[in-house]
C-alpha cells in the first residue's frame, strides 16, 4: 500500500500527457487517468442488462448449451478470447473455449447485414483454450492456458483442421498478437511470474520454425529500454521457459495482447496494469496502472483482454472488478464504455471488433449464473458510432 500512495501523491499534481494512437512517443511514462469518456455517461440498463452510451445497442448473439439462433450449432462453455475475420460480404467471429481437455473455438458467420449466416467448431480436443490472437493472413492464434500449454492455428472458415504450432514455445499461454513490421509474434504468459515473449518465425506467414525469445529487463523496471534473449528450451521441461533466462523481467499475471503501428500493448491482471511495449525503440513503458491514479478513482481494475479501434482507443476488459469494457483514448482518458448488469460472479472476454469497426463482439464466460464451468456463458454483439 505505501508504494500505491506514493505513486498516487507523485502522479495527481502532474496531469496527463496525450499519448498517439498509434506511437506513444513523448508521452511514454503519463499513463492513462480517469476522465469523460467521448461517448459520455453510460445510461440505464437496457433489455440484456448491459449500461451503454447513448446511440448504442446490444444484442446476444449466443448461449452456452443454446443453439446459436437460425443454427443447429451448439454454442460451446465458458466463452473467451476472440477476433474478427473478413469473409466475402460478411465477416466471422471466432471464439476460444476455456474447458479442460475439449476447450478448442468456435465461429459464427455473419451476413452483410449483420444476420447469422451459420455457426460451426473450428478447433477441438484442446485444453482450457483462453486467449489468442488473430494473424495478418487470416488465422486464428487459439492459446492453452495450462503448464506447457500450446498455439494451435486454426482456419475462422473452417475449412482447415486447427494445426499445432509448438516451436512458438511450450508454457502457460494466453494472448497473442502479430507485429507485420518486424515479422514477429508476441505472447504473453498467465503465470505470477510470467514472461513476455515473442516468436521469430524463418518465414514470415509460416508458424511451424522459428525461435522463441523472452523480453529482458531489470526486475523493478517500468519504464526504460528492454533487450531480447533467445529461450534455450523452447518445450519448457523439465525446466519452464520463464526459468531458463536470468535476465528475463517477470510480469504478474500477463492476460491480453494488441498491436497497433509501432506498440504492442498487454495487461498484467496482478497489479492491474497495461503496458505499452514501443517496438521501434525497443521500450517498456505503462499505459495505465490503477495504483497511479487518484485514490479512490481508478475505473479500471481486474484487467484482462484487450482490443484496439482505427480511432487509436484501446478497449480493455475486465475480470471483476465492476464488470466494465473501458476505453482508454489516444489523449490518456480512460474511462467506462459499457457494463454488465447482474453478472458479478463472471469476467468479460473476447473483445473484438467487426472488420469496419461497427460492431464489438465480447462474451460474459459465466453469465447470470456464475457457474464456474462456463455452461452460462454469453456472447454479446453491440453497434452504435464507434469513433473511427
Amino acid at each position: 500500500m505505501e508504494r500505491r500512495t506514493v505513486l498516487r501523491a507523485a502522479v495527481v499534481g502532474a496531469g496527463t500527457a496525450a499519448f498517439s494512437g498509434a506511437l506513444w512517443q513523448q508521452a511514454f511514462g503519463a499513463v492513462a487517468q480517469p476522465g469523460p469518456s467521448p461517448y459520455g455517461e453510460l445510461l440505464a440498463a437496457d433489455g440484456n442488462g448491459i449500461q451503454l452510451p447513448a446511440r448504442f445497442s446490444s444484442r446476444v448473439i449466443a448461449r452456452s448449451g443454446s443453439r446459436v439462433a437460425g443454427t443447429s450449432y451448439t454454442w460451446h462453455f465458458a466463452p473467451d478470447g476472440g477476433a474478427c475475420f473478413a469473409a466475402g460480404s460478411g465477416w466471422i467471429y471466432v471464439s476460444n473455449s476455456e474447458i479442460p481437455l475439449v476447450g478448442g473455438a468456435s465461429a459464427v458467420r455473419f451476413n452483410a447485414d449483420g444476420s447469422i449466416a451459420s455457426a460451426y467448431r473450428i478447433l477441438s480436443g484442446t485444453n482450457v483454450n483462453c486467449a489468442g490472437g488473430a494473424t495478418p493472413w487470416g488465422t486464428w492464434l487459439s492459446c492453452e492456458e495450462v503448464p506447457l500449454g500450446r498455439v494451435f492455428e486454426t482456419w475462422p472458415d473452417g475449412s482447415r483442421s486447427g494445426e499445432e504450432r509448438t516451436r512458438m514455445g511450450r508454457f502457460t499461454h494466453e494472448a497473442a498478437a502479430c507485429d507485420p513490421d518486424r515479422r514477429v509474434v508476441y505472447l504473453t504468459e498467465d503465470e505470477e511470474d510470467g514472461c513476455f515473449y515473442r516468436f521469430i518465425p524463418d518465414t514470415w506467414g509460416d508458424l511451424r520454425t522459428g525461435k522463441v525469445q523472452v523480453l529482458c529487463a531489470p526486475a523493478d523496471q517500468t519504464s526504460g529500454p528492454v533487450t531480447w534473449r533467445d529461450i534455450p528450451d523452447r518445450d519448457g521441461f523439465p525446466i519452464f521457459t520463464r526459468w531458463q533466462v536470468s535476465a528475463a523481467k517477470h510480469f504478474d499475471g500477463g492476460e491480453g495482447c494488441w498491436y497497433d503501428n509501432g506498440v504492442c500493448y498487454f495487461t498484467t491482471k496482478g497489479d492491474n496494469r497495461v503496458w505499452a511495449y514501443d517496438a521501434v525503440n525497443q521500450r517498456i513503458d505503462l499505459a495505465y496502472d490503477d495504483s497511479l491514479v487518484p485514490a479512490g478513482t481508478a475505473t479500471l481494475t481486474g484487467v484482462d483482454n484487450i482490443t484496439g479501434a482505427s480511432s487509436g482507443d484501446l478497449f480493455v476488459a475486465e475480470d471483476g472488478g465492476n464488470m466494465e469494457i473501458n476505453i482508454i483514448t489516444p489523449q490518456g482518458v480512460v474511462a467506462p464504455f459499457l457494463r454488465i448488469n447482474g453478472q458479478s460472479s463472471s469476467e468479460i472476454t473476447g473483445p473484438a471488433f467487426s472488420p469496419d469497426g461497427s460492431r464489438l463482439y465480447f462474451s460474459s464466460q459465466r453469465g447470470t449464473s456464475g457457474n464456474s464451468t462456463g455452461s452460462g456463458g454469453i456472447t454479446y454483439e453491440v453497434t452504435g458510432p464507434f469513433r473511427r
